[in-house]
Order: structure tokens, then C-alpha cells, then sequence
């Protein structure tokens, strides 16, 4: 009979070889599997002890099909009355295309009439089809003229077999799948370490083999390492199988195979080995911890602390080692030490015969080890690309080495030749010293520069916060080019005590090689919370473009935030830092900026000061409410805070009412801004202050059809403002659109002039950066001055001045651009309100609009 094992990309060697260790003859590999023949017990094997196969596959035919008719004659050809066991039920899923066949549903389809066909015909019955869950999976691959149909011995996935209750408690953890935990032990020979005999010297010094999972993320490693170890078939556990509908199915020979699984199970319980875990990020520790205990393999696993010494001792004497490490969900902050971690034990003399296998997604494992690795598998964990890197131990590279650096080097085969240069001795760790007497691994030499601007930085910018009373502030901002980063700093309030850290990564540019970008950013993480003195738990890492666009406050990623987030913003726990005698709530997981843009500390003091000469504030894209928080401390009477996002107006009035200030005078409206000025006009409500903060850019689907632009669209808004401003009122227009240039003799056409505020409200801590923002004070005049402040001539002025007088002599107004239609073609900025406009909170309207 014919076989074959089906495997992801990049398995198909090791899938070969383990398939040869099980016995079974004439096997091939191909792209994507393994091909072997045998008896029907060479194909149960497979199913049962294959830890690298996704599924195993009988070929029950091949021919030639070029269209649908010789489709249907070949398979209804096939003795499906032998094959299929009555009453079962069936599905086929067809691959691949030929030059007639173009459709997989299609010839899935006429296949299946076929083998129901021949059914009928032979039996008397058709069989019944059960796409979802059938009992005989019929798998039809074309390819040009020559085309197969296989059925499925597994069922579901072989990889489908993490412990139930290790998955329950493993849910929303990244757990790796068992296949790719088997492909990396694999690499470094757990399996022959675990069978090994050990020898009188191993008892007398309790020297065990011993597998250390330097970084074990959500536990799959250790469950996989623990399955071999007590040689437990991987496919023991399964309740139901792919071949149970097929007629040549024999349950008794079945039962024999899992009987000698048992007995082989009863004879590992002699063996002994160690298995050590750590990992750098705490989180993960106590997930793989669970993951672990749930599945009642508690007594296999040693957990420590994530420090090479302490490693070290709780792998005790070896007899035989090997180190593996998951790093593809490492977090970036403390991506740097789980790196270290592992070049340290791979150095550590204890190990010097133990081989490392590392998944990456970056291939930077290379310089944390200081040796290329002896081979790279480019793998696909979770959907996204990774690569498994593999070291020889250090013995072996040492010998290799020698061969090939010794005077009868030419005497040495090119295979000895080849083997050295790939696995060549490691060179010796860079190390910097900060000056606290603790030797700090580097994966680039040159990052002292970094290290010595970051610790003069900091000691100028401490005496600066002291002497200003500024507990959060940036310092460092891309002082050095090749370490083009953030650096913020925030003091914890009593309430939330402690300092962190956020460095915010901007992207490098195209010349620059990404993989030497992330060498230095992980040397920023690594020297920045030592030098600042911030525990490594609290260091946030985040990727920053040099924005020309973009929005301003985006999501960072899934992080802890997700879609149930909103629902808790107002009772979750959040940090709490200070400012200007105010207390705002942060978050350092979920988004990009963390609730409160210090760049703006300046601006916000200055909200507060006009503050102090006004009754009604309006705050448009407020954000966390932050400005809100100001004008209320300054004493106004009356706040209208305005965003599209309900979780930034549920955190601004967590904000308010952090400090205290509550009730019916405060109103927060979810709209969009634009669409919401419209309504206002209609309205009398005016302020005397009005804070207008927009992103740079925004595609919120909330807004339709509709994108934002500040560029494009600010005249537009700033004479909307305008119009909401009571009399002898103004507004703070503020951006951080680095190109951005106001559109003054537009806006002087609409009554509106800006005056340039935007060097007074550069803190000192982004002094180097006067293109952080832009800020302008917005006021309305007359049509006339507004025109004749920006250089109008008196006759363009008449001119603009007879068009409002005479609004027929108005030039031919342009069609309305496709940004700002909504989904019936009008211009979403007059007419109807917007979709956006249907508000969960309650939309404020102080009075009665004009009119009615």
C-alpha cells in the first residue's frame, strides 16, 4: 500500500527521519510530506506515533483526469463498495487545478457524485455526505493530467492533541503547537537523550539528561518534552480516527498497536531526566506554570528564575543536555534578556556538549550567541513567519573548528570544511559597564555611545524636573541617529507608586538593515531601565512611525485591551501619574500613547491660564479629556468634551472625576467632531474657549465613507470652530503633523486668523524636536481685517466682501470631493447629520436650535 505523512513547510526532513525510526520502508520526501509503503500496520504507526505529520494519507487511486467527464469515469472506477464502510458518512476536499478542472468545489463535487453513484449502483445505497464531520475524508489532488484521491487515516490534525484541560487553562496564551515542540526537540535529539543509559559515574555524581526551556512562553515545549520522555504515543489519547470508516479498518490489529504503546508508556516510568524552565517575562512563566499542572505534569518540570546561575544550579549534573527557547511571543521590552539569557547558558561550561534550537522571528539569536547557527528552518508557528536556528554544542564546534584551523586543514574533507564555518566558535560577548558593577551583554559594541548620551541625558533632565516639579517627561528623543527611539518617563502618583518606562521604536529607513534596527533597539531595552533605574517589567515597548500621516492615538495591538475593554475602563485598575497638580489614569499596554501626550504639558497650562477668563469650555477630539481636566481646574463653569470613541470619553470622565470634578456641568458627547460643529451652528451654544486637538489622520470606519486629513481638511474645521466661539471668545488649535502649514489666506477668507503660539509650547524636554506639534491661537474678526491681517489687496478684499454681500455673484462652487461624501453622494458636512451623529451618550444642546 501507499502512504503518505503531510507536514508544514520546512518539517519534511525531520518528518522523513522519523518516519524511518518507526520502521516503515521506501520512504521519500517530498515538498509538504513524506511518502512510505507498507501493510495496513505500517499506516497505523504512522497515526499513532508521528509527532511531525499534520495527517496520514492511504492513496487509494491515481489516473488521469482532464476534464470533469474522465473525473467522474475514474473515480466512479474505484471499488468504493470495498472501501466504505456502510452507513458511513463522507466528504471529499479537492486541491490543486488543471487546465479544465479550474474549480476545487466543482471537482470536489463531481467526485463525490461518482463515488455516491458507484454506492448506489453496487449497494443499493447512496452514501451520505457530512462536510463538517464525516466518517470517511476523501482527500482528491489534481495536478496538470495527473491526479490522486487519498483518504484521511487521522481525522482531525495529529496536532490536535494538547490535553484538554491544558488547553482550558492555556486559553488566550500562546501555546506551541505540539508538531513545531517536536520539531524543535527533534533538532537538538531530546528523544536520544531521553533513551539513553546511564552509566555508573552518571549515578555516582546524579548526573541526568537534561533539557532547559530558556524562554517556555505558554508551555508547549515542556508538555511536548515531557510526552517523549515518558514515551507516550501522541496518539494514544485519541477517541476517534479518519480510517474507523474504512472497510479495511482492523480494530483487533489496532488494539495490539495500542497495547505495545501501553507496555512501551509502562517502561519509560524507568527513565530519568530533568527538565528545567524559565522564562523572562513573568506572565509567560505562570502560564506554561498552569499549562503544566493542568495536564498533571507538575512532577516533570523544574521552574526557576530566569538568571543563568540559577539555571545553571537547578539543572545540577548533566549526562547529556540540550537548551531550546520559544521567543517568536516574547515581549520587545524583554526581548533583549531572554536573548542574553540563552547566549549565557549556551557559554556556560556545565553546557558545553549541549546543542541550542531557538525560535525566532527576528534572527537576532544569532548575535546574543555570537555564532551563526548551523542551520535555519524557516517555519510558520501561529500563521507568521518565524525560523528555527540551531547551534551545534560547543564541543562540537570546537572540534569542527580545529579540524579546520589545524596545519592538515587540507587534508580534511569539504564536509568537515563546510561544517566549521558554519558552526564556528562563538566570539566573546560585548559587555558594557554602566557603572554598577554588573557587566551589561550587548548585541552591538558601538551601543556604549548610546548608553553614555542616555546617562548624561538623564542626570540634565532630573535636575530639570526637580527644579520644575515634572514627574513624566522624555529623555531621550532620537539624539543619536542610528538609535532613533523615545524615551519617556513616568513617576507612578502615592496611589500607583513606581517608574516606568515607555520606548517608542521609529521606524528605520529603507537603507538601513531591519535586523541590525532591532539589534539596537534591543540594546535601548536593555541599557535604558539600568541607567533610569526602572524594573524591566515596567519598560513598554512600541513602534513609532515618523508620522506624515496616521493616527494620532492608534492601537498598539491586541494587548490586554480587546474589545471588552471599553466596558472597563472606567473600574480598571490603572497606573496614575501627576501633573500640574492634576491626577490622570494611563494605560502602557493597549495603545501607542499611553492617555496623555507630554508634549502638550505646556499647552494644557496654558488651557488652564485663558481658562481662567472664560464660563464655558469645549474641548473637540478631546482624547482622555486631559485639556478638559485643565479648563475645569481653571475655573470654568461649563465643559462640553467631544470625541468619536466611546472608551476615550468613558477615560475622560474618569479623569474628571478622578479629581473631582462632576456633575450635570460637565457633558461628554460621542460624534463626530466635524458633523457635530455642523449641528452646533444651527444652535446658540457658544464658548468663550475652545481646545481643538484633531489627529493627523483618521479612516475611522465610524466616520462612513468620510477620511480625515488635517492638511486637507483644517480650513474647513477651524471656520466651524470659529462659529462657535462667543463673542470676544477664542480657540487653541494644536497638531502634530510634523509638515503641517495653515492655510491663512483661506481661513482669512472665512473671518479666521491663527497667530503662531508654537515655540511658547515646546517643553524643554522636546526642545530638540520643534516639530512635535503646532500650535496657533484661532480667533474670528471681521471678514475685512481678517484679510487685510494676511495681505489681501483692498480689491480682492471688496471682491471677497461683494460675493458675501451677493451670494449670486459667487463663482461655481467645485463638485464635492469623494472624502467628504457619505454613502448617498451629499457632502456629509451639510444637510442631514452623519450616521456617526446617532450618539450613545446623550448629544448636548444647551438651547433650542435658531430657527425653531
Amino acid at each position: 500500500m501507499e502512504f503518505y505523512a503531510s507536514c508544514p513547510e520546512g518539517f519534511e526532513s525531520a518528518l522523513a527521519d522519523e518516519l524511518k525510526r518507526l520502521g516503515l520502508s521506501h520512504v521519500r520526501r517530498l515538498k509538504g510530506r513524506a511518502t512510505f509503503e507498507g501493510e495496513l500496520e505500517e499506516g497505523y504507526r504512522a497515526c499513532l506515533w508521528s509527532r511531525l505529520a499534520s495527517r496520514v494519507f492511504a492513496v487509494l487511486g491515481r489516473f488521469e483526469a482532464q476534464d470533469a467527464d474522465e473525473l467522474y469515469d475514474s473515480v466512479y472506477d474505484i471499488a468504493w463498495e470495498n472501501i466504505v464502510r456502510p452507513g458511513a458518512t463522507i466528504a471529499i476536499t479537492a486541491r490543486g487545478v488543471t487546465e479544465q478542472l479550474r474549480n476545487t468545489r466543482f471537482s470536489a463535487l463531481r467526485a463525490k457524485d461518482a463515488l455516491c453513484d458507484r454506492l448506489a449502483e453496487t449497494t443499493g445505497r447512496r452514501a451520505d455526505v457530512d462536510a463538517a464531520d464525516p466518517d470517511v475524508h476523501l482527500l482528491l489532488s489534481l495536478r496538470q493530467r495527473r491526479t490522486s484521491i487519498s483518504l484521511d487515516l487521522s481525522g482531525d490534525p495529529l496536532f490536535k492533541r494538547l490535553p484538554p484541560a491544558a488547553t482550558r487553562a492555556g486559553e488566550g496564551a500562546h501555546v506551541l503547537r505540539p508538531d513545531y515542540a517536536a520539531l524543535v526537540l527533534a533538532q537538538v535529539g531530546w528523544t536520544a537523550l531521553c533513551e539513553r543509559e546511564l552509566t555508573a559515574d552518571d549515578y555516582e555524581n546524579e548526573a541526568l539528561p537534561t533539557l532547559i526551556d530558556a524562554s517556555c512562553a505558554g508551555g508547549g515545549l515542556l508538555l511536548e518534552a515531557v510526552n517523549i520522555l515518558t514515551d507516550r504515543a501522541p496518539g494514544a489519547a485519541r477517541e476517534r480516527w479518519g480510517f474507523e470508516g474504512w472497510q479495511l479498518h482492523n480494530a483487533a490489529l489496532w488494539e495490539q498497536l495500542l497495547a505495545e504503546a501501553r507496555e512501551r508508556e509502562a517502561a519509560a516510568r524507568e527513565r530519568q531526566a530533568r527538565i528545567v524552565a524559565a522564562d523572562i517575562d513573568p506572565a509567560a512563566r505562570k502560564t506554561a506554570e498552569r499549562m503544566v499542572k493542568s495536564a498533571g505534569y507538575k512532577r516533570f518540570v523544574d521552574f526557576c528564575a530566569a538568571k543563568p546561575a540559577t539555571v545553571l544550579d537547578h539543572a545540577g549534573a548533566v549526562a547529556g543536555a540540550a537548551v531550546v527557547a520559544d521567543t517568536t511571543e516574547t515581549p520587545l521590552s524583554l526581548m533583549h534578556d531572554a536573548m542574553t539569557l540563552v547566549g549565557e547558558l549556551r557559554r556556560a561550561p556545565e553546557l558545553s556538549a549541549a546543542p541550542v534550537a531557538a525560535l525566532t522571528r527576528d534572527g537576532l539569536m544569532a548575535r546574543a550567541l555570537h555564532a551563526e547557527p548551523a542551520r535555519s528552518i524557516a517555519v510558520m508557528p501561529n500563521n507568521e513567519e518565524a525560523a528555527l536556528e540551531v547551534w551545534h554544542s560547543l564541543d562540537h564546534a570546537a572540534a569542527a573548528f580545529e579540524a579546520a584551523t589545524s596545519i592538515n586543514a587540507e587534508e580534511q574533507s569539504t564536509d568537515v570544511e563546510d561544517e566549521a564555518a558554519a558552526s564556528s566558535m562563538p566570539e566573546p560577548a560585548a559587555t558594557l559597564d554602566l557603572g554598577d558593577g554588573k557587566p551589561l551583554p550587548v548585541l552591538i559594541p558601538g551601543s556604549e555611545q548610546f548608553a553614555n548620551r542616555l546617562r548624561k541625558n538623564a542626570r540634565l533632565r532630573r535636575k530639570w524636573a526637580k527644579r520644575e516639579g515634572v514627574s513624566c517627561y522624555r529623555v531621550y528623543d532620537a539624539d543619536l541617529p542610528d538609535y532613533s527611539a523615545a524615551i519617556d518617563l513616568y513617576e507612578g502618583c502615592p496611589q500607583t507608586p513606581g517608574r516606568r518606562l515607555v520606548i517608542a521604536e521609529y521606524a528605520a529607513p529603507k537603507t538601513i538593515d531591519p535586523a541590525l534596527a532591532q539589534a539596537r533597539m534591543l540594546d535601548i531595552l536593555a541599557i535604558a531601565p539600568r541607567i533610569l533605574d526602572v524594573p524591566a517589567e515596567h519598560v513598554h515597548a512600541k513602534a513609532r512611525m515618523r508620522s506624515r500621516g496616521g493616527s494620532q492615538y492608534g492601537k498598539q495591538g491586541a494587548g490586554k485591551g480587546g474589545s471588552g475593554e471599553r466596558a472597563n475602563i472606567a473600574r480598571r485598575r490603572l497606573p496614575l501619574i501627576e501633573e500640574g497638580g492634576l491626577t490622570f489614569a494611563v494605560n502602557f499596554d493597549d495603545y501607542l500613547d499611553v492617555g496623555i501626550f507630554l508634549d502638550h504639558r505646556v499647552t494644557r497650562n496654558l488651557v488652564r491660564e485663558h481658562a481662567k477668563q472664560a464660563r464655558r469650555f469645549l474641548n473637540l477630539f478631546a482624547y482622555t479629556g486631559t485639556a478638559t481636566c485643565y479648563a475645569a481646574d481653571g475655573g470654568v463653569e461649563e465643559t462640553v468634551t467631544v470625541d468619536l470613541s466611546n472608551t476615550y470619553l468613558d477615560w475622560a470622565e474618569r479623569n474628571m472625576r478622578q479629581n473631582g470634578f462632576v456633575g450635570p456641568q460637565h457633558h461628554f458627547v460621542r460624534d463626530d467632531v466635524l458633523a457635530w460643529i455642523r449641528d452646533q451652528r444651527q444652535t446658540r451654544n457658544r464658548w468663550d474657549l475652545i481646545f481643538v486637538d484633531p489627529p493627523t489622520f483618521s479612516n475611522s470606519s465610524k466616520m462612513g465613507r468620510r477620511t480625515w486629513d488635517v492638511q486637507r481638511d483644517h480650513v474647513e474645521l477651524l471656520a466651524g470652530v470659529s462659529r462657535l466661539l462667543a463673542q470676544g471668545g477664542h480657540a487653541i488649535f494644536s497638531c502634530n503633523l510634523r509638515g503641517f502649514r495653515p492655510e491663512a489666506r483661506k481661513l482669512a477668507r472665512a473671518g479666521v486668523v491663527l497667530e503662531d503660539i508654537t515655540a511658547q509650547t515646546i517643553p524643554e524636554d522636546f526642545a530638540r524636536n520643534q516639530k512635535v506639534h503646532h500650535c496657533y491661537i484661532v480667533r474670528r474678526l471681521p471678514i475685512e481685517d481678517a484679510m487685510a491681517e494676511v495681505g489681501f489687496s483692498a480689491e480682492e478684499i471688496a471682491e471677497r466682501v461683494e460675493e458675501l454681500r451677493n451670494p449670486e455673484a459667487r463663482k461655481p462652487r467645485a463638485a464635492v470631493p469623494a472624502h467628504v461624501q457619505t454613502g448617498n453622494g451629499k457632502s456629509n458636512f451639510a444637510g442631514k447629520p452623519s450616521p456617526a451623529g446617532k450618539s450613545k451618550k446623550k448629544k448636548f444642546y444647551a438651547s433650542k436650535p435658531k430657527g425653531k
